[in-house]
């Protein structure tokens, strides 16, 4: 079944969602593609992402994922509210060493308040961390 979003205004929204975040244009992620709920994104890694052992950071690989993940959510989000990550589980399940970090996340259950998604983090095609989340939808003013 096709979701659909509440919003007619939805792309500009979600794409408001993806650009603006300061942190998230300082990691370098870009979008690929944009539909009701989903997302999906990329990042290179640079040196500055890495940890110790010259692996992705897992504080980056989980950035790249709440992203994408919220701004699926937002495809779907009410007029005139915002999304925020309320709760995610994150599964490490090898180290990323890129050059490049693709990420698909998708709305697994769509709600009024919130959702449920889920984001795949792949490097070289080969799935590196999961996440599955709930993104809740708030009145801006809160």
């Amino acid at each position: 079944m096709a979701l659909v979003p509440p919003d007619p205004d939805w792309r500009d929204v979600a794409l408001r969602t993806f650009s603006t975040a300061p942190f998230v244009q300082h990691l370098g992620i870009e979008l690929d593609a944009l539909a009701p709920g989903r997302c999906d994104a990329r990042m290179t890694l640079a040196p500055e992402h890495l940890q110790q052992d010259a692996v992705a950071h897992a504080g980056v690989v989980t950035t790249l994922l709440d992203h994408a993940a919220g701004t699926a959510a937002a495809t779907l989000m009410p007029t005139g509210q915002r999304v925020v990550s309320i709760e995610f589980k994150v599964h490490l399940l090898r180290a990323a060493v890129g050059p490049e970090l693709r990420v698909s996340a998708t709305v697994l259950k769509p709600g009024r308040s919130f959702c449920v998604v889920e984001a795949l983090v792949t490097d070289q095609g080969k799935a590196v961390t999961k996440l599955v989340g709930t993104m809740a939808y708030v009145d801006p003013r809160s």
